[in-house]
């Protein structure tokens, strides 16, 4: 960070990213000098043996050493320069750039001598003694030097930016071209994306992304590097001012419990811990023969084999299913997880275009509910229904005027309801079980799309229910929210990504990222691989205190600005945290999680678990609490925080909660 500037143009690369590439390239260099010296020894004097080409073979051999000393040289030095300076030292990488420009136009002496070795050694124009020692050397030598120069030609592929050259061009580009430009790059990047084109609403999802995208991260100056290293030293940076908010009795610790009995004594009858266990398996199962394979890689087959029904594309079908394949492999995966006979399964559309996802109505008995399931995100298609994240109006009964809500799952929603619509089926499904109850759920986009969907169709179904799990945060506005209170339940758990990922959490994550990259006062390498030892071993207190150029982290709390830099560093800062929110963000409308909302957390326990598995390792327990959506807008960087999104460990964690009920209460206190 900043960019590194090269050829006139700018890269996805900084300067301080060559530590590691580099002392690999050294590595290897260093070996083939070391052979090839020993192979110049061995062979230089039988040269003058050579009945054609002996010339050519010495020119190879003294230009091939001068070059990989000098490449190695150089390299040394550019790796030396690379890893001086903090993130944001750029003043002492400044020889970084002529240095590595210089490395890069070696390429051009590196292939005029590969060739010669090319030719030396796969023609027959050069006529030398063999080496049992020299010519494999060679041999190897030369396709080493072609896989490497791919490499390179890989690399600076990866590293190219499209848009490198709009500052050097102008430097009084307006905001508002910049954002077309950067823009139209994104639409242009989209439309290789060829099999989407033919989905009905790509044209206007490819231009929502495309406008947040640019909104999010144009003139920030992040290379990707930046962004892994400003995400560890975040995790730093968190727990330290947690440890010291804690220790100034600043912190505010929420309170959780494992008695159900407590947390549901004044909720609906119908918002217990059984039901939505059982609901979350419903929605894992629109995950369909992917979850199943994922779960059971070795046998996965074996278990959906007595499901299918080979060449049902020309069979009689018995159910309405669109878009499965010829062995129905999607809704054998459906009756696998739910354990719902064929008969049970009223509908299934595993249809999956730009915000069309695919889902189920089943009749569960259990419940004596007609469920629509609707599935999560599992392909690129879904990914750009989530990421279409700005806010736009949506309009249904009951919600007040001017209500706002994602806009990628407004679309879905109302394809959902259209295919439903054309379907009939639920007319159908009420016509045969007229005493039923509606119920909608889903997991993560699954869970969004539930609830938009359930407010569009809540005038002919009053008494409908969502069950939403690990519901995405930005969905809707915050009086819209409320009233989703009423009819959905969603469960959240520990530290989810997606529960707090929203355009406005994402925007604020941004501006925290770089002025945390702005208070590190280590350089890139370190920092990286200090995140590997965190992994590992857990971040050492010793390193809560070394990473900043200012000692003071108390201040990050939500409205106020982390006391990590100098005072002139924290007035550029204001500046970015402006607090006019429809000045600064792409999305002028906070948006928020809908429903109640269960937040379940893991904790441990005082006392050893004497009942725990075979091995002694302690169980893992829960706990869990009534939360608001405003506890759900700030993004933090947490070890699980992916892991905690998965459908199977939020199954697994209502499994244990609903085990723990019948235990006697412990000294608890959470992680």
């Amino acid at each position: 960070m900043p960019a590194l500037k090269l050829f006139g143009r700018k890269w996805l690369a900084a300067t301080d990213d060559l530590v590691y590439p580099g002392l690999f390239e050294i590595f290897i260099r260093i070996i083939w000098l070391i052979l090839m010296t020993i192979a110049c020894i061995k062979y230089y004097d039988e040269t003058w043996k050579c009945r054609t080409g002996g010339e050519l073979v010495r020119v190879f051999l003294a230009g091939e050493l001068t070059l990989l000393s000098i490449i190695a040289t150089l390299l040394f030095v550019v790796v030396t320069h690379s890893s001086k300076g903090a993130i944001t030292d750029t003043y002492s990488r400044r020889l970084v750039e002529p240095l590595l420009t210089v490395k890069v136009l070696l390429l051009f002496p590196e292939v005029v001598w590969n060739v010669l070795g090319t030719f030396w050694i796969f023609t027959r124009h050069v006529e030398c003694s063999d080496d049992n020692y020299t010519i494999p050397v060679v041999e190897g030598l030369v396709l080493f030097h072609w896989v490497l120069l791919g490499l390179t030609m890989l690399g600076m592929a990866l590293v190219f930016d499209p848009l490198g050259s709009l500052g050097l061009r102008d430097k009084t580009l307006q905001d508002f071209e910049e954002h077309r430009k950067v823009s139209s790059t994104w639409i242009r990047r989209f439309k290789f994306l060829w099999w989407m084109q033919r989905d009905e609403s790509a044209d206007e999802t490819f231009q929502h992304v495309a406008g947040l995208l640019s909104a999010l991260f144009r003139g920030t100056d992040l290379v990707p590097s930046d962004v892994m290293a400003g995400c560890i030293l975040m995790r730093v940076r968190q727990k330290r001012e947690t440890l010291e908010l804690r220790r100034f009795h600043m912190l505010n610790r929420p309170v959780y419990t494992s008695d159900a009995r407590e947390i549901f004594r004044l909720a609906p009858s119908w918002m217990s811990l059984e039901w939505a266990q059982h609901y979350m398996q419903l929605s894992v199962a629109s995950y369909a023969w992917i979850f199943v394979m994922y779960q059971h890689m070795c046998t996965g087959c074996f278990r959906l084999a007595k499901y299918m029904t080979c060449c049902a594309c020309f069979r009689r079908k018995h159910n309405a299913v669109i878009d499965d394949n010829c062995c129905l492999c999607n809704l054998a995966g459906v009756k696998y997880l739910s354990r719902l006979s064929e008969d049970d399964i009223l509908y299934a559309s595993f249809r999956n275009h730009l915000c069309e996802i695919p889902f189920c109505v089943v009749a569960d008995h259990k419940t004596a509910s007609i469920v629509i399931v609707i599935r999560g995100s599992l392909s690129l298609r879904d990914l750009f229904t989530d990421i279409a994240a700005a806010s736009d109006v949506f309009e249904a009964d009951g919600l007040p005027p001017g209500s706002m809500a994602h806009r990628g799952m407004i679309i879905g929603a109302k394809v959902l309801l259209k295919q439903l619509d054309q379907s009939k089926i639920l007319t159908k499904a009420f016509t045969m079980y007229p005493h039923y109850n509606l119920t909608l759920t889903g997991h993560s986009l699954g869970a969004g799309l539930s609830v938009l969907l359930a407010l569009l169709i809540r005038p002919h179904y009053p008494n409908l229910r969502v069950y939403a799990f690990s519901t995405p945060a930005g969905l809707l506005s915050r009086e819209a929210a409320r009233i989703t209170e009423e009819f959905v339940f969603t469960i959240g758990l520990g530290d989810d990504l997606v529960m707090r990922l929203g355009v406005d959490s994402i925007e604020n994550f941004r501006t925290s990222l770089l002025i945390t990259l702005q208070a590190c006062r280590l350089p890139k390498y370190r920092v990286v691989l200090n995140g590997l030892g965190y992994t590992l071993f857990g971040i050492p207190e010793r390193d809560l205190e070394k990473l900043w150029q200012n000692g003071n982290t108390i201040g990050s709390m939500q409205g106020q600005l982390p006391l990590l830099s100098d005072p002139p560093t924290r007035q550029m800062d204001a500046t970015l945290l402006e607090r006019n929110v429809a000045m600064r963000r792409y999305s002028s409308v906070r948006l928020y999680t809908a429903g109640r909302i269960l937040h379940i957390s893991r904790f441990k326990s005082a006392l050893k678990q004497k009942d725990s598995d075979d091995n002694g390792s302690d169980k893992c327990r829960y706990e869990m609490r009534w939360a608001q959506a405003e506890d759900f807008m700030e993004l933090s960087v947490m070890p699980r925080m992916l892991l905690d999104h998965l459908p199977e460990n939020l199954e697994h964690a209502l499994t244990v909660l609903l085990g723990q009920q019948d235990e006697a209460p412990e000294d608890i206190s959470i992680v």
